[in-house]
């Protein structure tokens, strides 16, 4: 496939779930990844990941296929060799890693944090960036388990006490040590992007 390609379209809630592509990671991450993506179906949701079939993007994807639920992966060809693309799902590869994101953002309602590595956290970083610029107000939200997302918070927080960032961006997030506490979270955002289409409109 390649960007040209027509997404499906999907009327209901799109969630992205931003996450590691290693294997050599705690089996809990690997269990709360699948969740995520189980959970999402039996929502009715639309995952939307990185395309990848390995590490929590894969587990993830495989667990809302599994589950019946329509998933949605976008990846860079560059990338096609390395995270494995993940065949068994609707997916797009693109040019770059500009153009993944931008989709990826395009086509989501929310987005979870889980743990990840560098790639993870210059996602979240990006789409934190775009919500201080009041570019969108779609909800983020960080799954801290074991405490992952604590040093991340902790420099947030440094940023504010130093004043480089005001004290009311410290609410643009959401933090939930589980997945269910994430999916609920979700849920009483409004079911952002249904009955309030104006969230997904943005100005970048």
């Amino acid at each position: 496939m390649s960007s040209s390609v027509t997404i499906q379209p999907f009327d209901g809630l799109s969630v992205c779930l931003f996450c590691g592509s290693s294997e050599t990671v705690r089996p809990e991450y690997l269990e709360a990844a699948r969740s995520v993506g189980r959970q999402t179906a039996e929502a009715g949701w639309r995952l939307v990941y990185g395309g990848g079939g390995v590490g929590l993007m894969g587990a993830s994807a495989r667990a809302a296929h599994e589950a019946g639920g329509r998933v949605l992966g976008i990846m860079p060809g560059f990338l096609r060799s390395r995270e494995r693309l993940f065949d068994d799902v609707e997916t797009l590869v693109v040019t770059s890693m500009h153009e993944r994101k931008t989709l990826m953002y395009d086509q989501s309602d929310a987005f979870i944090v889980a743990p990840g590595g560098v790639g993870t956290l210059e996602e979240a970083i990006e789409i934190l960036s775009w919500k201080r610029l009041d570019l969108h107000h779609k909800p983020v939200i960080f799954l801290n388990l074991n405490g992952f997302w604590d040093p991340l918070m902790a420099v947030m927080r440094h940023s504010v006490e130093e004043g480089m960032t005001p004290a009311s961006f410290l609410q643009a997030w959401d933090i939930c040590d589980t997945v269910e506490a994430a999916m609920a979270a979700i849920e009483q955002a409004g079911r952002v992007g249904v009955d309030t289409p104006h969230l997904k409109h943005d100005r970048r």
